[in-house]
């Protein structure tokens, strides 16, 4: 196996491509639990039959570190091809919105429920007793549905053929639960990354084709935003702080 074609360095990662396989090789320090846990949440997907993703076919140790083998799709990830082609934004966009649809069309009763983890993750918040109660009550006030959820939906994580193909990877944060949630979670990742009108077309493509209120995206964004905020990273907290407020939207 080939080791020398760096696809993606990251945090606690590196990918590799070794001629038709991804190779995820994780820091010697990284945690076995999640590492065994993002490959059983791409295997449950997997089961759920939706065709749209690479296929793992390996948990394994290499030089003292734990790793996931899986497919290696050929293509350009949806966030290059956006940059690139900007007078073609709305039909990425489209495509981007068709294919979360898509996902949530589906459903995997094995993973984990996407409101236990929001409740887990207001609770390691650095936020005061009283914020963290309205969190807690404003999930818990919301309606429970079981529809697969990707947890870390971005264009960064398609990958689209030469063929046209696209391709949804990184599914270590699956989850099932409500969509409205993981639509939330976009908008915040596309705020984050600075793109605040590009997150507002989003949101307002997604609910115009599955007519879904707005306001009822939009109230999810404070518990998206406390869960995010348990990450450490240091230059988004003032940020996420501003959207942990519990207070209705207009």
């Amino acid at each position: 196996m080939n080791f020398d074609n760096i696809v993606a360095s990251r945090k606690n990662k590196t990918i590799y491509r070794s001629g038709n396989l991804c190779v995820k090789v994780f820091n010697s320090d990284y945690s076995k639990a999640n590492v065994l846990n993002e490959a059983l949440n791409h295997a449950r997907v997997e089961d759920s039959g939706l065709k749209n993703i690479p296929a793992i076919h390996e948990v394994t140790m290499i030089d003292g570190k734990w790793a996931i083998i899986s497919d290696y799709i050929v293509g350009r990830p949806l966030s290059e091809l956006m940059a690139e082609h900007p007078e073609k934004e709305d039909w990425f966009l489209n495509l981007f919105v068709d294919l979360q649809i898509k996902v949530q069309s589906y459903s995997c009763p094995l993973l984990s429920r996407l409101s236990d983890k929001m409740n887990r993750k207001i609770c390691e918040t650095d936020y005061d007793a009283t914020t963290r109660y309205a969190l807690h009550t404003r999930l818990d006030s919301m309606p429970k549905h079981n529809k697969l959820c990707h947890g870390d939906f971005n264009p960064s994580n398609i990958i689209i053929t030469e063929s046209g193909e696209p391709y949804i990877i990184d599914w270590a944060h699956a989850t099932q639960g409500n969509a409205s949630a993981d639509v939330a979670r976009t908008y915040l990742l596309f705020c984050l990354d600075g793109k605040n009108a590009l997150g507002d077309k989003y949101v307002d493509l997604f609910c115009a084709k599955t007519k879904t209120d707005k306001r009822y995206v939009q109230s999810w964004i404070p518990i998206v935003a406390a869960s995010q905020s348990v990450k450490g990273h240091e230059d988004e907290k003032e940020f996420l702080s501003k959207w942990v407020n519990v207070v209705d939207y207009e």
